[in-house]
């Protein structure tokens, strides 16, 4: 599959919230209720101002577009926000729509993103497709679980760590 990466601007906004949306649908449809896919069309306009005032804040998110121009991906990095994180890096978010998995354009957003350093993520429990992505990747389970917050039904996650390869 053809498809650019780049980092998104302020215009990208809207959507970005919405390929978000569609790859939460895609992804974890059978995991959360109706209910909880329609407060998030509710809110799509406040996700869509988040990431605007975040990509103007500096805070980068990488975009990928089909050979249309149609937003396939997305993803962010940075700065570990776990009081514990066993690195400095984490993969906040990597998403791509169904139709193009296994397809590179996951693999180019994290090579994008993250490279081949260490890093750390959570992923949900139940989503053993990324899981299987990210092992592949080198990550494994660290052994450190949490439960996702109420407005996510409380899922569980696990953190998967990929450590420093040693020259």
């Amino acid at each position: 599959m053809d498809f650019t990466l780049r980092p998104a601007t302020v215009d990208d906004a809207v959507p970005m919230a919405a390929m978000h949306l569609q790859s939460w649908r895609e992804s974890y449809g059978h995991l959360l209720p109706r209910e909880f896919f329609e407060r998030q069309e509710a809110g799509l306009a406040r996700r869509a101002d988040k990431y605007r005032e975040s990509i103007a804040a500096g805070h980068t998110r990488m975009l990928a577009f089909g050979p249309d121009g149609d937003l396939v991906g997305l993803g962010a990095a940075g700065e570990g926000r776990d009081d514990d994180r066993p690195c400095d890096v984490e993969l906040f978010m990597l998403y791509t729509l169904e139709r193009i998995h296994g397809r590179g354009v996951g693999q180019a957003l994290v090579d994008a993103l993250i490279g081949d350093g260490p890093a750390y993520l959570w992923v949900l429990d139940d989503n053993p497709r990324a899981q299987a992505f990210y092992r592949r990747n080198g990550f494994v389970p660290d052994g450190t679980r949490q439960l996702c917050d109420p407005s996510w039904y409380s899922l569980p996650e696990h953190r998967m760590v990929r450590p420093d390869v040693e020259s």
